[in-house]
């Protein structure tokens, strides 16, 4: 599994290398286009990564014009994150090209197979988020 999902990321940043994003820049787009203008400490937390790091992933964002920060309405202190249309765009062409190379990689396998994979990750995916809730 590791290895595959290794290879996977891989694929994915030379589908992107063109469009000038990495992958830590990537999957905050990601992450923010199905939790647009959460906090910034919100998506730390989610993302599992130190305020200082993604700080510089969304300066750089930033200063790229893919996104933007502003304060919250009701807490000055608290910067909210925002997908701006240069964001939106490349997430776009991200799940195109996502979806192009899911298609390469499941190449050969019938729809039963599919579903089967399918099925079988999601169980995979449900023990892991039991394992992780018990050693919490």
């Amino acid at each position: 599994m590791h290895d595959v999902s290794r290879l996977r990321r891989v694929a994915f940043d030379e589908f992107m290398k063109p469009f000038g994003a990495t992958r830590s820049q990537w999957w905050v787009l990601a992450y923010l286009s199905r939790h647009d203008g959460m906090s910034q400490s919100d998506l730390a937390g989610m993302l599992d990564l130190g305020k200082a790091a993604l700080g510089g992933l969304l300066d750089r964002l930033e200063s790229s014009g893919f996104i933007e920060r502003n304060a919250d309405a009701v807490d000055r202190r608290v910067k909210r994150v925002h997908l701006m249309a240069k964001g939106i765009t490349l997430v776009k062409v991200m799940r195109h090209r996502s979806q192009d190379m899911s298609e390469r990689i499941l190449q050969g396998l019938d729809d039963k197979q599919r579903n089967t994979l399918v099925a079988m990750l999601l169980l995979v995916k449900k023990n892991l988020l039991t394992i992780n809730r018990k050693e919490s």
